[in-house]
């Protein structure tokens, strides 16, 4: 694909005295390239996303370092000591659109300009009663479309056009905007037809624009200092980042605008009956109706009337408060912008054409930290909730000691590192609530009747009742996330305690509570920062002078990445019905512990073997988890509820250069499982309303076997070469071959039961055969050679002026033996090229029903077969660098 890249740095070093140096820099890189779809690649590949990233950084460093002991001075006094200050400004921002229309929103999806010409329509009637006849209006109806091709997206604008073409005759072909979708065209905001369900049409746009705009503030601490036998070093870290972020999908924008546009007339098709005005009509008396509107007067934020007509209009020139018909299809994709739309209009029920934190609806970064009640409540000056998401401000803070030290021959390092990770928002009090509810302790009584409650009941578990609303009977109770039935047995179905007449348990409400209360921030608290205490031991001896044992003992964590964030989003659609899977900013960081025990022999005066077995114990890994149970809705969201294991040998030879040749080699044996390989490892099982179980597989990079081999060929200069020479002259003096060698067994996968028609589109889902990851792919051999050749440029004058540079050039293949290797295959046939659909029974009927059958095959052919199944063929590089 496509891409443009660069990429520049710089520092100046301040020398502020003997044992003081500042230093200044800054760095940034730039990276524009085509986002690949082989989807689109065959009939729309000129319809393709863009991103641009940009990255930059400024800092300063300020280092003092202090005088080492003069000779014959005590040793245990400190020496080489320095410490080094930091502080440093990063910010990364990236945008992605299509690559024809960028942030012209209303461009995304334009076909053309559609004028429709409407007439009311009559009818013959006794108006008044009185007996005679009238021409009463009876409604106003669309009677031709005029099309215009737009020439922003002339493809789609074809297909349209040619729909046209086809029909001489208005009536019944072009009357209204429905008669021509109906006929195969298509209108602003549509996506041409799916070529036979395998490939996307041409003229498709990349249907999203988004920005993301991240930066970071840091300062860190580092000291080092000897005091006597021990290499003492220690450091503090503080981080604060500020993350934002704004998309939206355009192409859809068009129907929300047709929708929303003229929506207080009923579209003007609503008359006011109530209004009627007469005329002469030959020998009637026709009566007529003004258009209806819905909502007179002011605009108000509750209106029939929407934010988006009321401001079309006044772009427009028209009067706000009017009913004539604003035909959207037919003005420029100009006249539109997004502050024209309502935040509620753009997140429409859910079923959002925005997604925004750090931003307002409408793309403008917000200014100030707004509330999460802000969210629910904070209206502007119309009566429309703007819904403020504020940016995701973490706060991370570190600290460290570590002590190198000798005791007889044995070699210590060991240290700790404490980490304190805030997530900066607030977090749901009980996870199964939206709202504050009583536990057993504040529930003495329940509608005046006196209450006892099973002695084993926790006094802080939640009490569930018989009705929300009108409560005469505890039907149960909950403790974290287990449940308990009113008798006080702990049950495994949520369904053991509520009634038949709701779907999830009803949870006794806190006082003053209402089901039809807003969200608000008293079912929430503040996040709990995390600390996690790291040490860390590492130690050596030798067993001989020429075999050393080796060990070590680490704990890492890492902050969470994964759907962490506060949306407030999330809850506003949870109360709604219009969401099933949220965020949980409750994550906590994710565990490993490290466990290495090694021994290494020398061979010879150049070469060495070492053994080193590892262990890994993973814990808190983030995954997908049900609430099943919760109120007002089960949902689905991640929890620190994964753990694996991943344990090895590595047999590692090391030659070092000996005479041309030097070499390192390396086998690894490993095994890696775990409950699951990503956060979204259990989105099946998950969708099927099962448990929250935990079953151990090997996880998805679980690489049994790996053998690396990498050697160097090289010859000298000078007295230091002894190649072949033509005429005396060293013809590959400084000139060397690089081979780096990689045979790796293959990952597992899951076997499917079914044949599921993969390169389709819209696939169905696979049936799992045997255990998960139970199959694997192939092994894969790849190796990449490099031969290059030093060449020392002297230049700028004589001896003492005379400047040097070096110039590297080089060959370079990747995949040397062109080696095709399978990186991925599909489920049920476990081949890379070949998914089975095209020969399975099932589906015959299906294939041979298409327009033409032997162009499916060949369509269906050409997807499954995709690139990406397969690792990258030979590749030849030549390229230069020069050293100066």
């Amino acid at each position: 694909m496509a891409s443009t890249r660069a990429s520049l740095a710089g520092k100046i070093d301040v020398n502020a005295g003997p044992n003081v140096n500042l230093s200044f820099g800054a760095s940034g890189a730039y990276l524009n390239r085509n986002l690949p779809s082989w989807e689109n690649s065959l009939f729309n590949y000129d319809n393709l996303g863009e991103r641009t990233d940009l990255d930059w950084r400024v800092y300063g460093k300020f280092t003092q370092r202090f005088q080492n002991n003069q000779e014959g001075e005590d040793r245990k006094a400190i020496s080489n000591a320095y410490y080094t200050l930091m502080v440093d400004y990063s910010k990364t921002t990236a945008s992605t659109f299509d690559n024809t229309h960028g942030d012209n929103y209303f461009n995304y999806g334009h076909v053309g300009r559609f004028d429709i010409i409407k007439e009311d329509s009559w009818e013959f009637r006794d108006f008044d009663g009185n007996g005679t006849i009238d021409r009463v209006q009876s409604g106003v109806n669309d009677v031709e479309v005029v099309f215009t091709p737009s020439e922003t997206n002339i493809d789609l604008a074809a297909i349209t056009n040619q729909y046209f073409t086809l029909y001489d005759d208005v009536f019944d072909n072009y009357e209204n905007l429905t008669q021509i979708l109906d006929g195969g065209g298509l209108l602003n905001g549509n996506i041409p037809q799916d070529v036979y369900g395998v490939w996307r049409n041409l003229g498709r746009s990349y249907n999203g624009s988004n920005q993301s705009d991240n930066s970071q503030f840091r300062i860190t601490f580092v000291t080092s200092a000897d005091i006597g036998d021990h290499a003492i070093s220690l450091g503090a870290e503080f981080e604060q980042r500020t993350d934002r972020y704004f998309g939206v999908s355009p192409v859809g924008l068009w129907g929300l605008m047709r929708q929303l546009a003229n929506s207080h007339t009923d579209y003007g098709r609503s008359i006011d009956l109530s209004n009627p005005e007469f005329a002469t009509f030959g020998s009637f008396t026709q009566v007529s109706f003004p258009t209806l509107n819905a909502a007179p007067g002011d605009f108000s934020g509750t209106d029939a009337q929407s934010f988006f007509d009321y401001n079309l209009r006044n772009s427009l020139g028209l009067d706000d408060d009017g009913t004539e018909f604003v035909n959207i299809d037919a003005l420029d994709p100009n006249q539109f912008s997004l502050d024209m739309f309502s935040a509620d209009e753009l997140l429409n029920n859910g079923n959002s054409y925005v997604s925004y934190y750090g931003y307002d609806h409408t793309g403008q970064k917000i200014k100030g930290r707004p509330s999460f009640d802000d969210f629910f409540n904070q209206r502007d000056q119309f009566g429309n909730y703007t819904r403020p998401i504020g940016a995701f401000e973490p706060i991370y803070i570190a600290g460290y000691i570590m002590d190198k030290f000798a005791f007889d021959d044995l070699i210590f390092n060991v240290g700790v590192r404490v980490d304190r990770f805030d997530a900066n928002q607030q977090v749901l009090k009980d996870d199964y609530s939206l709202y504050p509810v009583r536990t057993v302790n504040e529930v003495g009584a329940i509608n005046g009747q006196t209450v006892s409650h099973p002695t084993n009941i926790p006094s802080t578990a939640v009490v569930y009742i018989d009705d929300i609303e009108d409560p005469t009977a505890i039907l149960g109770y909950r403790d974290g996330q287990q449940w308990y039935a009113a008798n006080g047995t702990a049950v495994t179905d949520p369904d053991e305690v509520k009634s038949s007449e709701f779907l999830v348990p009803q949870p006794y409400l806190a006082q003053g509570v209402s089901p039809d209360d807003a969200v608000s921030s008293n079912a929430f608290e503040d996040y709990t920062p995390q600390i996690n205490v790291m040490p860390r031991i590492a130690f050596s001896f030798p067993i001989s002078d020429e075999a050393l044992f080796f060990a070590h003992y680490d704990v890492l964590t890492k902050r969470p990445t994964t759907a962490n964030r506060l949306d407030p989003l999330d809850y506003f659609y949870l109360q709604t019905g219009n969401i099933s899977r949220v965020n949980n900013p409750n994550l906590q960081p994710e565990k490993t512990i490290d466990y290495e025990l090694g021994f290494q022999q020398v061979l010879n005066t150049r070469s060495s073997l070492k053994i080193s077995g590892f262990y890994r114990e993973q814990r808190n890994q983030v995954a997908l988890v049900n609430r099943v149970g919760a109120y007002p809705q089960s949902y689905t969201t991640y929890g620190n509820i994964d753990f694996g294991t991943i344990k090895g040998i590595t047999f590692a030879y090391d030659l070092r250069r000996s005479g041309n040749i030097s070499m390192r080699a390396s086998y690894t044996l490993q095994f890696a499982d775990g409950t699951g390989s990503d956060p979204n490892a259990a989105a099946r099982l998950i969708a099927t309303d099962q448990p929250n179980l935990r079953t151990i597989y090997p996880y998805n990079y679980d690489q049994r076997h790996q053998i690396i081999v990498a050697s160097d060929y090289r010859y000298g200069s000078g007295k230091n070469y002894n190649g072949p020479r033509i005429a005396g002259k060293e013809i590959f003096k400084n000139t060397g071959a690089n081979l780096v060698a990689n045979f790796a067994s293959g990952m597992p996968y899951s076997k499917s039961q079914i044949v599921v028609g993969s390169a389709l589109l819209n696939p169905q889902n696979t049936i799992l055969l045997g255990e998960p990851f139970g199959s694997r792919k192939p092994w894969n051999f790849r190796a990449d050679l490099q031969i290059d050749r030093n060449i020392t440029l002297n230049f700028g004058g004589e001896d003492s002026k005379k400047k040097s540079a070096n110039l590297n050039l080089y060959l370079l293949m990747t995949n040397v033996f062109n080696t095709l290797n399978v990186r991925d295959v599909y489920r049920a046939t476990g081949n890379a090229g070949d998914d089975g659909y095209l020969n399975a029974s099932e589906f015959q009927n299906s294939i041979t029903g298409q327009n033409s059958e032997a162009t499916f095959r060949y369509l269906y052919t050409l997807k499954a077969n995709n690139p990406y199944n397969f690792g990258i063929p030979r590749q030849i590089r030549f390229g230069a660098k020069l050293d100066f």
